[in-house]
């Protein structure tokens, strides 16, 4: 018996017999996707099985909806749905607009590796205040290459003056279907935290907390917090195509050194 040259724990393919590169059977972490789950299934337990290697609870399940549909859109005031934007009314490629978006959305100030190092403080500090409390006084140096030292406590707006509404609607859903324990503390401490982070809650932090509690590890929460995210920046940009740029929704930027306000230069002087 020929043994697959493919190595993964979570796919396994059986090829059709007169074709050895077309699948026949998939299953995912044992489970026949197409003949036993499509129809079945939906699309956050294929997601949540994918990543956890078991299928979701119901509440796991009714959560990761939830997160859906608050990650779906951050708007067009979030750089990276910005960035989206910007792709579709320069007349870039879907796969630019959505790189552009994801290329954004990573860093560690309201994007994806925020979301990483604020699950990383939940398994570190539980639901302790003191332990956060001394993680948010003191950022720890990762140690890292790529990533510098974080500049605030994660999860939380360091440009932010209070704590918004869909923030807080965002975390009293997630907190009302959760099963777990960083949530509801997360509600109840929500105020003392802000204190101590001299910031308020930011969309970061409900989905940290709400991922922590699926029982997602930093890394998979990173992923999926970019996944989670893209329908929105799709959705902008393939508004903005074929716009003109002088056209593109937002704040008009006034520049102190205007080129177009300028006299002639000297390269249309005769």
């Amino acid at each position: 018996m020929s043994v697959s040259p493919i190595h993964t724990r979570i796919w396994q393919e059986e090829p059709e017999a007169d074709n050895p590169f077309a699948t026949r059977v998939a299953r995912c972490h044992g489970y026949d996707v197409y003949g036993a789950m499509l129809g079945r299934a939906g699309w956050a337990d294929m997601v949540y099985l994918l990543f956890r290697g078991e299928a979701p609870q119901p509440w796991q399940a009714r959560m990761m909806d939830l997160l859906a549909v608050a990650m779906a859109n951050a708007g067009p005031r979030d750089p990276a749905v910005h960035a989206a934007m910007g792709g579709g009314i320069g007349g870039s490629t879907a796969a630019s607009s959505l790189m552009a978006a994801l290329a954004v959305g990573a860093g560690q100030s309201g994007g994806a590796r925020e979301v990483f190092l604020a699950v990383q403080d939940w398994h570190d500090c539980g639901c302790d205040l003191a332990a956060w409390r001394a993680r948010i006084a003191a950022r720890p140096d990762l140690g890292e290459d790529i990533w510098p030292t974080p500049e605030h406590a994660a999860g939380f707006d360091v440009n932010g003056v209070s704590t918004p509404l869909i923030v807080q609607q965002a975390l009293d859903a997630l907190t009302r279907e959760s099963q777990g324990t960083r949530l509801a503390w997360l509600q109840s401490n929500r105020v003392l935290l802000e204190e101590s982070a001299r910031s308020p809650l930011a969309m970061t932090g409900v989905a940290a907390a709400a991922l922590a509690d699926l029982g997602f590890e930093p890394a998979q929460a990173e992923m999926l917090f970019l996944l989670l995210r893209l329908p929105g920046a799709a959705a902008h940009a393939v508004e903005q195509g074929g716009n003109s740029y002088k056209r593109f929704p937002f704040y008009p930027v006034e520049l102190e050194d205007d080129p177009a306000k300028r006299g002639p230069s000297l390269e249309s002087l005769p």
